[in-house]
């Protein structure tokens, strides 16, 4: 028998020479083991220490993870920060106003000085990573409950992140990889003071909106720039108009060669979530119980925020960003159900996991993993309903500002109610910021219009599992119709205007907290949802322990077929190359691996919210004036595509040549892969990028802000 754990230095070995380039995210760590020769035959001219490197300046040095969900790169000696517009976008909409919408127009600050500071925005450099899953494993044994297991390791991890945090100079990070089977932790530094330099017209960053969010062919200048701010010594500091930018180990240059079929393309960030070990019986519920819940609480979140931001630019920046964020994951939902439905992945799945059950049941494996697929099958059966459930309850938190009011603001009145004059005293002013912050972006009348219609739509179509006691009893009072229930809620409810909230402050009390209708509403809410059965609750525990043996069983067995660890927003590197789909009648470009300028020019609709276009830029689209940035056949190449493996949390990501210059940003993947998280789909899964000549012309041609790209190191 195999010892319990097989440590990836092991897999290494077994690692066979056919796996695809174009799938994975892998570590840096192991990079020169595993994948630098297939790497250099396909293009890449570094070496492995040139990608990831201790104590030598490398690649991982010019990467960050953006503000905790995204990627972004440093592309200056002076702290120039790359990303996404959409990554950007909370911080743009925050720097906006009605008569200053950024947003809406665009921003170039024309000097150091003019660069904004948001109220919260961090950048996360990567430091080093190493293995610790002999001394976390050792700190646990099979007949502990999966609670007991937790509380094992995470007593060890926090011995851990201690031993490498430098007295706190760094954040550790321990995290779990191949469903526990395996730890590593990572090292990171954080800085805090990070300033917004610039930003396309949202009618070029925003272009296509979410017609063509996840659809190729693409036309978007989906980036935003920022830059890190340090103290003299070039460490972490808190603002200060004394701060200078930062000078980091290593800036990318920038390579305006341009793209073609079959160049090598590597891409570095932090991909959020992949689940590819994930048991058949996961993806049936996701696909009917859980994303059409998710699918349809999204959109009637949106339809009642779009009702209000149609009104004024005001309101549209108000639930500007909430919008943006819950459309995407909206119409990415659909895109999965239609994925994993049209390719029959549960089905693969099925077959996989019945060939591993006959693997687990021989007399030599019975004992350990016998039981391992009857498990995670009676875990699923028992939660299809509450996925269901949970999913439309979900969305409700999502799109309202005061469905989770009992555990944010009503938490610190709770607090605050219980301290005595002198805690008070101290708390109430981040109390209050707390509140003026919330009310910065929610309006009244459309909060009572989400609210009412979640409600309503959690409460009629969650059936096959109990909803929330006092929803029921409101709904079953009133016809299921929440509008004069909310209306009510709203007028008695010291949540609902910073008047209401500064008068307790004045004047605490525990009886008139506990009494507030929607703080009751809430933690209602809240409680029934992290409610489970004891039934539930044994299945969970057998379910937690049954996945890891199922992913440890298809390692050892070679059933399983998978060598890298599911992404879990740490640092991976992906490779491949450009790649076109097939011919479509939609893209005029010759290959159908790029756009150009006369694509989005031809999707114009002028006044159209999601194409419509500056007059500038139809102007020199006119005129070619396309300067330096222009493409040997004479166009402007806006977007292409390559098949590099990413996910959610790669937005902002740099598309890296041979020479690990930047030929593109990373901000999408195609409809017809949305199935990615689940399963790698060889054939038709693309990552969509911004060709980095087209962003540069938006900065210096269309914007006339030359000054920034003179920053950059350019490569011809």
């Amino acid at each position: 028998m195999k010892k319990l754990i097989l440590s990836l230095i092991v897999t290494i070995m077994l690692v066979p020479t056919s796996v695809k380039a174009d799938e994975g995210m892998w570590f840096l760590m192991f990079i020169e083991r595993l994948n630098h020769r297939d790497m250099q035959k396909m293009g890449l001219q570094l070496t492995a220490q040139e990608i990831y490197s201790i104590n030598n300046h490398s690649l991982k040095d010019a990467i960050v993870q953006f503000n905790g969900g995204c990627t972004a790169e440093m592309i200056s000696k002076d702290g120039l920060v790359l990303t996404n517009h959409h990554c950007g976008y909370d911080a743009i909409a925050e720097m906006s106003t009605a008569e200053k919408n950024y947003l809406k127009d665009g921003y170039w600050a024309p000097d150091r000085k003019s660069e904004m500071k948001p109220s919260s925005l961090f950048v996360r450099f990567f430091v080093r990573m190493d293995d610790v899953s002999k001394r976390i494993l050792e700190k646990v044994n099979p007949s502990m409950t999966e609670l007991e297991r937790e509380a094992a390791v995470n007593k060890e991890i926090a011995v851990i992140e201690k031993e490498n945090n430098e007295g706190g100079k760094y954040t550790v990070s321990v995290r779990p990889f191949f469903q526990g089977n395996e730890y590593y932790y990572f090292v990171y530094q954080d800085y805090k003071d990070v300033r917004l330099v610039g930003t396309p017209p949202e009618s070029l960053g925003k272009f296509g909106g979410d017609t063509d969010n996840w659809e190729w062919p693409r036309h978007t200048a989906d980036f935003s720039m920022f830059r890190v701010y340090a103290d003299a010594s070039g460490n972490p500091a808190d603002y200060s108009t004394s701060n200078v930018p930062l000078q980091p180990k290593h800036h990318l240059p920038v390579n305006l060669g341009g793209v073609k079929e079959n160049d090598f393309a590597m891409i570095l960030g932090y991909p959020g979530r992949t689940n590819r070990w994930m048991p058949s019986g996961g993806i049936e519920q996701n696909v009917k119980f859980a994303y059409p819940a998710w699918v349809e609480g999204s959109k009637t979140g949106m339809d009642n925020m779009k009702k209000y931001m149609n009104q004024s630019d005001a309101l549209n920046l108000v639930y500007a960003s909430k919008f943006a964020g819950v459309a995407n994951y909206w119409k990415n939902r659909q895109g999965m159900i239609d994925a994993l439905s049209k390719f029959g992945t549960a089905k693969s799945k099925a077959k996989q996991e019945e060939k591993f059950n006959k693997w687990a049941n021989l007399p030599a494996n019975k004992a350990k993993y016998g039981n391992v697929i009857g498990n995670i099958n009676k875990f699923y059966g028992l939660t299809n309903e509450k996925a269901r459930h949970d999913n439309y309850l979900q969305q409700l938190f999502r799109t309202s500002a005061f469905g989770t009011v009992g555990r944010t603001v009503g938490k610190q009145l709770e607090n605050y109610a219980k301290a005595d004059a002198a805690k008070r005293t101290q708390m109430a002013p981040a109390i209050t910021e707390m509140v003026d912050e919330m009310f910065k972006e929610l309006h009244i009348p459309a909060e009572k219009d989400i609210l009412a219609a979640q409600l309503k739509l959690y409460a009629t179509k969650s059936k096959g599992y109990a909803v929330a006691p006092m929803v029921e009893k409101i709904g079953k009072e009133n016809n299921y119709d929440y509008t004069n229930y909310v209306n009510t809620l709203f007028d008695s409810s010291i949540f609902t205007s910073k008047e209401k909230v500064a008068e307790f402050l004045a004047n605490p009390s525990e009886a008139t907290l506990t009494a507030d209708p929607l703080y009751v509403l809430s933690n209602d809410m809240l409680t029934h949802f992290t409610t489970r059965s004891e039934a539930i609750t044994k299945a969970q525990n057998d379910f937690g322990s049954s996945f890891r043996l199922l992913v440890e069983g298809l390692r050892e067995s070679k059933i399983g077929t998978i060598k890298y660890p599911d992404a879990n927003s740490t640092l991976r590197l992906s490779y491949g190359k450009v790649r076109s789909l097939p011919a479509d009648k939609r893209n005029d470009a010759k290959v159908n691996n790029y756009t150009t300028l006369d694509g989005q020019v031809k999707k114009y609709k002028k006044g159209d919210q999601e194409f419509d276009l500056p007059v500038r830029l139809l102007e020199m689209h006119k005129n070619k004036e396309f300067g330096r940035y222009a493409d040997k056949d004479g166009s402007l190449h806006v977007n292409f595509l390559s098949d590099n493996d990413i996910t959610g949390g790669n937005s902002g990501s740099p598309v890296l040549n041979g020479k690990g210059e930047l030929i593109g940003l990373a901000f999408d993947g195609n409809i017809e892969a949305m199935a990615g998280d689940v399963i790698f789909d060889k054939k038709l899964q693309r990552t969509i990028n911004v060709d980095i000549r087209y962003v540069l012309w938006v900065i210096e041609n269309f914007s006339n802000a030359k000054h920034i790209v003179d920053e950059m190191t350019i490569v011809k």
